[in-house]
């Protein structure tokens, strides 16, 4: 497999903190006594402001400002990480697969014009400018746990509304029972598509019910602006509850199919990436652990290692979804 391992020599760039951990801590104390009641909506959207704050962006791209969501989940009570952590250390194998190649190498990419074709099994295909998806629903602040099948995580603060919202005004067919993403390939702009890493171009599904449920998220901006190339400008999808590759980057077409999807990762190492990848710390990677995690932005000398929570923390949302199913045999 070509994801890097420590044994294999590689090493990772050394974050820094936003907050002082005895600020947030203090700060998720008092949360988690108000979060009940009438109180918890507005609490919710205060988080969202003070992540956003405690990780504040350059300010070099256009902003897109996200109102606050009540959706059940929709802001982690954890501290942001650092805008140059979450835009400098990432998986984008379309610009080379190091870490620091997307921030290198997705200068190259252009967002404008950008078209989203819908297409399959709906009573709506047709093709969608990126201006009329970014304005089809309000925009939400969503502050996300991100979950790399590596062992690493963050948190994110997005902008960008429930996945549903499009799903929803397209009308797919009764026979649709999966949603796929393609996500663009371009040669020209991307290095990385010129090599064998992967079958081009990548690809990533969803059971429906897992396409419309509420935290999918169809993402346009992250930290109060618009997406930066290497994070999946100018569309991205976001599930937080599933491994980070599940979150398809700069997606040019959506497609209704009855069958399961072929998704890159499961084409390139069935053994290794099933469909569904939820995060699940009882069921390790054939080569590592799950069961704990490293946060970006704690590695300092004495930083533990975090364990790692029944699909990445948002159990109580989705669980249900794979009620009776054999989490071991479908990973």
């Amino acid at each position: 497999m070509l994801i890097p391992r420590r044994d294999t020599g590689f090493v990772h760039p050394q974050g820094s903190e936003i907050t002082p951990r005895a600020v947030y801590e203090s700060r998720r104390a008092l949360l988690r006594q108000l979060a009940g009641g009438a109180a918890g909506a507005a609490l919710a959207a205060w988080a969202a402001r003070d992540a956003l704050a405690a990780a504040k962006p350059p300010g070099k791209l256009a902003p897109l400002p996200g109102g606050p969501s009540a959706v059940d989940g929709a802001v982690a009570m954890e501290s942001a990480t650092a805008y140059q952590d979450a835009t400098g250390y990432n998986n984008f194998y379309e610009f080379g697969t190091d870490k620091s190649d997307p921030a290198r190498n997705a200068h190259t990419l252009k967002t404008r014009p950008w078209t989203v074709e819908i297409e399959g099994l709906v009573k709506k295909p047709g093709k969608w400018g990126i201006e009329d998806l970014v304005r089809l629903s309000a925009q939400e602040e969503r502050v996300y746990r991100l979950r790399c099948v590596e062992g690493w995580s963050m948190v994110i603060p997005w902008v960008g509304y429930s996945l549903a919202q499009l799903i929803q005004r397209v009308e797919p067919l009764g026979s649709a029972k999966y949603v796929e993403f393609v996500t663009l390939a371009d040669k020209a702009a991307m290095p990385g598509v010129n090599s064998r890493v992967l079958d081009w171009p990548y690809t990533e599904g969803l059971r429906m019910d897992e396409a419309m449920h509420p935290l999918t998220l169809l993402a346009f901006g992250m930290y109060g602006e618009v997406l930066p190339r290497q994070n999946g400008a100018p569309v991205r999808l976001v599930v937080p509850w599933k491994y980070g590759f599940k979150s398809a980057k700069s997606i040019v077409r959506i497609r209704f199919t009855e069958k399961e999807p072929a998704t890159a990762w499961n084409k390139a190492a069935r053994n290794e990436y099933g469909f569904y990848s939820n995060v699940n710390p009882q069921v390790a990677h054939p080569r590592w652990s799950q069961a704990t995690e490293r946060r970006i932005g704690e590695d300092g000398l004495f930083a533990k290692r975090r364990k790692t929570l029944m699909f990445n923390g948002y159990e109580a949302q989705v669980g249900q979804l794979y009620a009776g199913m054999d989490l071991q045999k479908f990973y």
